[in-house]
């Protein structure tokens, strides 16, 4: 193990994935109270400091993850992301007043279980080490076909469903923002590789140019996506339920997107399948619980207003 000023790098990723997702999960939080206090003012949340602050949370911790995810191996990194949905829950308590009841802080709690469960027992990740054998993965026809139906599928969601039926069903701005997790996440990886030709000694060729730029384009229009339709979810549904739905399934999608990708799910294990069903299971049950908690929050505020 590689120390650096006298704590090792394992150890420090870890650090760094905890504090990063305390960050992370107080950036719905302060994006929707910025959202309220603009709406009392009858002005756009644009202009709020608080918005702008776990905007900028948010950035911070994106910046954490990598970090993390660079020192520590991501078994370790990513189920402390759980962490992030529990202090979110909390901090929304404290300064949302979004109390959930016994069912949705029950279905909080199974949602981050089942996540924990479900990375543990994930295909581990295979390394690529050059762009032209990323190239090839890329290009492979079962993900190239994974990839067009998840394109068709954000269509439809975006353009028809989202429209008149994401103000009253939480899971259409959830799926949309996951599904977009299947392209930000190889893109992050991939941009690292492609970026060693492009930047590297001697000039890069055409081909290493034009991944990189595709790879930065795609990233850059799905995390813009993402960064609105998570606003929008926001602006309509609690920060705690919407947090911990977006996490199960965005995990779950990148999960999914990078077994395909890296064809990892040949490596598969009985063992580890049946761990990811257990897993799988305990999140359906705590989206349940937390989409019921979510209708009687509703259902409550009608017979009040």
């Amino acid at each position: 193990i590689i120390f650096l000023s006298g704590v090792s790098l394992p150890v420090a990723g870890i650090v760094i994935a905890v504090v990063s997702s305390f960050i992370n999960g107080s950036t719905f939080v302060l994006q929707k109270k910025g959202i309220l206090r603009s709406r009392d003012r009858g002005g756009s949340y644009l202009t709020d400091v608080v918005w702008w602050s776990g905007t900028l949370s948010m950035a911070v911790g994106q910046i954490g993850n990598f970090l993390a995810y660079n020192v520590a191996p991501a078994v370790i990194v990513t189920p402390l992301g759980a962490l992030g949905v529990l202090f979110g829950a909390v901090l929304a308590s404290w300064i949302l007043k979004e109390n959930l009841n016994i069912l949705g802080k029950l279905g909080c709690v199974l949602c981050c279980c089942g996540s924990v469960v479900l990375i543990i027992h994930a295909p581990k990740a295979v390394a690529v080490t050059s762009r032209l054998e990323l190239e090839m993965r890329l290009f492979d026809p079962v993900f190239v076909l994974y990839a067009l139906l998840v394109v068709l599928l954000l269509v439809v969601l975006i353009v028809w469903i989202a429209p008149a039926h994401g103000s009253s069903n939480i899971m259409v701005y959830v799926a949309i923002c996951s599904l977009l997790g299947s392209f930000t996440v190889p893109s992050s990886k991939g941009l690292g590789l492609a970026a060693q030709d492009v930047f590297g000694e001697g000039p890069p060729s055409s081909r290493a140019v034009a991944l990189f730029l595709g790879l930065l384009g795609t990233l850059a229009v799905s995390i813009l996506i993402q960064f609105v339709f998570i606003n929008k979810a926001l602006e309509c549904f609690s920060s705690n339920t919407f947090e911990a739905i977006y996490y199960v399934t965005f995990t779950s999608t990148v999960i999914f997107a990078s077994a395909l990708l890296f064809k990892e799910w040949t490596a598969l294990t009985l063992t580890d399948s049946l761990g990811m069903l257990c897993g799988l299971a305990t999140v359906f049950v705590g989206v349940v619980l937390l989409r019921i908690s979510q209708e009687a929050l509703i259902t409550w505020k009608k017979k009040t207003d």
